[in-house]
Parts: structure tokens; C-alpha cells; sequence
């Protein structure tokens, strides 16, 4: 058992944050290290640049052989020797890649590819906390990260020199590769996560061949993410990525496209950690939209559609998206959206949550949303005004209030006359809905009133059956009484006068006794 120190027992924190650490080291462990049967010792081997050219090549091979050997990084006290020479090893690979050209020749790429997937590809351990929030709490850090990240990097150095032949390097970076790194991930470590968007954004574009199939895989891990599972770590890594290669699609637009807009990236919108990557997925939406203006109605009509109910912090969210769409919407596309698009944002403008409501009126600090407002002011402006109108006298926070009158002003500036009759109408209308409040707050009084008399009279109705009862009882106990006295009456002579035969049988009786 492991002794305490004065200051852990007095601090019961420290133990448990110790512990917790011990934890997360374990789970750290078990994502790269995998037993080997004999581990021997790494010697180290001359370096290449003292090496003669003739010999660079066979001794670069034995360098990449030799950095296929796993540690267990999790031990800090063992085979330090070997994990030294090992790091050492895969810098100077590295370097040799970078600066050196000539070096990738054909019989090199089997080497480089299997020690790249020896050392990157493993299965991810499960998360030590099954609730992890990314938002709350700290990730899993990789324990071998040390070599890994030399790995990673050597693998973008390998894509990106110039004597890289992708002909050659499809035989090894194929669809199991590329399988193999995107479920990668799905690692805590958003340094990993880095790397593999870079790697991955390099295969993409190296690899024509390779396109579709990434396309489609990435569609697949979306769709489990927003259908299963509801988690998964580099979903903001790939949406990144799919900024770029959006940008790059060619007009027109392909089906594909299109249906993978409106089935995967407007349901994202549903995930319960939308915060953590929404920024990349508006880009994504934006730039559809920049492709492909006609795209505009149906996404708006979705976002409306998986609009937040109960969570002010998506709505939030939902509008600022909706801001970069308007900036970019054409008048045409606008005239088509406006109607359900502003009662959305007349309802969260009389939003009692202050940021919700704020952010909506922020719309009206935008030129060109303003310019568009102008156009169509006779069909925004009834739409708004009865929420605008309403909350100026009503909304409990002071800035709201001066924002809406702020936008109350500009839209009388754009149409006055068109502000005056509605102003007219609204306050006729909250007459009439006074007078019918009036209208049934009296009937609701006239009813207390009719309920309160016929209780009134149902309790005389009862209390006069009762006396009614009650002397119907003693009517009944006096007649009863009065029989009882007769038939008393009725019976008590016959005592006196018996039978004169029943006399004589008793005489007779008596007298043989004797």
C-alpha cells in the first residue's frame, strides 16, 4: 500500500486528483502499446548524412525497419535507452526526407508505408469517462505521442516531397489506409486529430483515384454520428476539410452534392454538441450556397425546420448562421424565404432570453440585410411590428429595449406611411383585446356570482328537506308510541278473567295430589 504524506491527508483533493491522474495515464497506455514477445534493445545505427551514397538507401531501409518497434510509454523507467535512440532515429528520418532528394525511390515505399501503419494505426481505447463533455472536460492525451508525433510528421513530409510518385504509393496508401486513418479520428487528442486533418487534406488531393471514397466515408461517419452513436471527436477536423474541397467542386453541381447538403450537414444541426463545430459546419453550408444559389430556399427551410425550441444557446447559433446566409442570399432567393424566415426571427425577438432576442436585432446593424429589409419592407414590416411594438413596452431588460426601439425607428424611417396604419391598427387591436378581456373577466364575475346564489339556495332546498324529514321521523316515533300503548292496554284483562274450564283442570290437579 502506498504511504500518504501529511499534506494528502489533510487534503482529501489531492488524493483524488492523484488517483484521477493514475487513471488516465492506464487508459493512455492501452491505445499504442501492444505486447511483443521479445523486446530487444535498439543499438543505435550511423548516421546518414556520414554514410557514402551508395550505402544511404540499404541504411535508410534498416533505419525505417528499426522504428517499427512499439514501447510502452506508460513505464517511464524502462527502455529509455531504446525510446531515445528510437525518437532520435525518426528525427533524423524526418530531416532526411526534407531536405535530401533522390531518396524515394520505389523499392522505399513498402518500408515507409509499413512503418508509418505500425506505429499510427491502432484501435482507440474506450473513454475513461463515459459522460466526457468535451466543452468541460480535459481529453486523454496520447502517452506515446513522443514518437508518434515524429511519425506523423514524417508521413506529411513523405507526401509532400517532390519526388513523391502517387502511381507508385496507391499500391500502399489505398481505401484500408485511408479507413484506417479516418477512424483515427475519433482520438482525444486534438493533436492527433491536427495532424491527421493535414495528412488526410494531402492524400485528398494527391490521390484522384482516392476522392469519392473519402467523400463517401466521411459521409458514412456523419451519418452514424447524427443516427447512432452522437459522438464522435473529429467530427470540426473533417467538416475543415470539407470547407476546402466544397470549394473546389465544379459547376454544376453534381446530385451527390446536393443530397449530402440536405441529408447530412443540415441534420448535424440536431447533434447535442453543436457548439463544438459549428463554425466549420456553416462554412461548409455557406459555401454550397456560394456554389449554388438555388440551393438558398431549401436550407433555410431546413434550418427552420430543426430550429431549437428549448436551448437559447443553439438559437444563438442558428442565427448567426443565418446572418452569414443572408450575406451572401441574392434579392430573388430573399424574396422566396422572407416570410417564414422572419416570423422565425419576429419569435425570437420576443425571445425572454436576453441573447437570443439581442442577437436577432443585431440583423438590423447589417447593410445589406437592411438593404434587403428595404425592398421588401411591405411584407417584413407586418410581420415584425406586432413583436417589435410589443416587447418596446414590455421586455425586462433595458438594452433590448433601446435595440428595438433603435429598429422600430429605422423601419418608420423606410416606410412611415405604412408604420402609421399599422401602428393604428395594432393599438385598435389591443383595444378590442382589452374590451374582450373586460367582456370575460364580466362573465367570469356574473358566473361566481350565479354559483354562489344557487349554492345558496341548494343549501335552504336541503336544509328544509331535512326539517321536513326530521318531522316526518317524529310524526312516525309518536304513532309507534301511541300503538304500543294500545296493545298493552288490549292484553292485560285477559289475565283477570281465565277460562273457567282451564280453573277446574287445575282444582282437579291439585286435589289428586293430595
Amino acid at each position: 500500500m502506498s504511504s500518504i504524506s501529511a499534506s494528502e491527508k489533510v487534503d482529501g483533493f489531492t488524493r483524488k486528483s492523484m488517483r484521477k491522474a493514475q487513471k488516465q495515464k492506464k487508459s493512455q497506455g492501452s491505445s499504442q502499446f501492444r505486447t511483443q514477445s521479445a523486446l530487444a534493445e535498439l543499438s543505435p545505427l550511423p548516421q546518414l548524412k556520414d554514410a557514402p551514397s551508395t550505402e544511404q538507401q540499404e541504411l535508410f531501409t534498416q533505419k525505417l525497419q528499426q522504428c517499427c518497434m512499439l514501447f510502452d510509454f506508460m513505464d517511464s523507467v524502462t527502455d529509455l535507452k531504446s525510446k531515445e535512440i528510437k525518437r532520435a532515429t525518426l528525427n533524423e528520418l524526418v530531416d532526411y526526407v526534407s531536405t535530401n532528394r533522390g531518396v524515394l525511390v520505389e523499392s522505399a515505399y513498402p518500408e515507409i508505408s509499413n512503418m508509418i501503419s505500425t506505429n499510427i494505426f491502432r484501435t482507440l481505447p474506450p473513454s475513461d469517462n463515459p459522460d466526457f463533455d468535451p466543452e468541460e472536460d480535459e481529453p486523454t492525451l496520447e502517452a506515446s505521442w513522443p514518437h508518434i508525433q515524429l511519425v506523423y510528421e514524417f508521413l506529411l513530409r513523405f507526401l509532400e516531397n517532390p519526388d513523391f510518385q502517387p502511381s507508385i504509393a496507391k499500391r500502399h496508401i489505398d481505401q484500408k489506409f485511408v479507413l484506417q486513418l479516418l477512424e483515427l479520428f475519433d482520438s482525444e487528442d486534438p493533436r492527433e486529430r491536427d495532424f491527421l486533418k493535414t495528412v488526410l487534406h494531402r492524400i485528398y488531393g494527391k490521390f484522384l483515384g482516392l476522392r469519392a471514397f473519402i467523400r463517401k466515408q466521411i459521409n458514412n461517419i456523419f451519418l452514424r454520428f447524427i443516427y447512432e452513436t452522437d459522438h464522435f471527436n473529429g467530427v470540426a477536423e473533417l467538416l475543415e476539410i470539407l470547407g476546402s474541397i466544397i470549394n473546389g467542386f465544379a459547376l454544376p453541381l453534381k446530385a451527390e452534392h446536393k443530397q449530402f447538403l440536405m441529408k447530412v450537414l443540415i441534420p448535424m444541426h440536431t447533434a447535442k454538441g453543436l457548439a463544438l463545430f459549428h463554425a466549420q459546419l456553416a462554412y461548409c453550408v455557406v459555401q454550397f450556397l456560394e456554389k449554388d444559389p438555388t440551393l438558398t430556399e431549401p436550407v433555410i427551410r431546413g434550418l427552420l425546420k430543426f430550429w431549437p425550441k428549448t436551448c437559447s444557446q443553439k438559437e444563438v447559433m442558428f442565427l448567426g448562421e443565418i446572418e452569414e446566409i443572408l450575406d451572401v442570399i441574392e434579392p430573388t432567393q430573399f424574396k422566396k424565404i422572407e416570410e417564414p424566415l422572419f416570423k422565425q426571427i419576429s419569435r425570437c425577438v420576443a425571445n425572454p432570453h436576453f441573447q437570443v432576442a439581442e442577437r436577432a436585432l443585431y440583423f438590423w446593424n447589417n447593410e445589406y440585410i437592411l438593404s434587403l429589409i428595404e425592398e421588401n419592407i411591405d411584407k417584413v414590416l407586418p410581420i415584425m411590428f406586432g413583436s417589435l411594438y410589443r416587447i418596446s413596452k414590455e421586455h425586462w431588460n433595458p438594452t433590448i429595449v433601446a435595440l428595438v426601439y433603435n429598429v422600430l425607428k429605422t423601419l418608420m424611417e423606410m416606410n412611415s406611411t405604412l408604420f402609421d396604419e399599422l401602428t393604428a391598427s395594432y393599438k385598435a387591436e389591443r383595444q378590442r383585446e382589452k374590451k374582450k378581456e373586460q367582456e370575460r373577466e364580466e362573465l367570469w364575475r356574473k358566473l361566481e356570482e350565479l354559483k354562489l346564489s344557487n349554492t345558496a339556495v341548494v343549501q335552504n332546498n336541503s336544509h328544509g328537506l331535512q326539517n321536513a324529514q326530521n318531522n316526518n321521523n317524529n310524526n312516525s316515533n309518536n304513532n309507534n308510541h301511541h300503538d304500543n300503548q294500545e296493545n298493552s292496554t288490549t292484553v292485560a284483562p285477559s289475565t283477570d278473567h281465565q277460562d273457567p274450564d282451564v280453573n277446574v283442570a287445575a282444582d282437579e290437579i291439585t286435589s289428586s295430589a293430595k
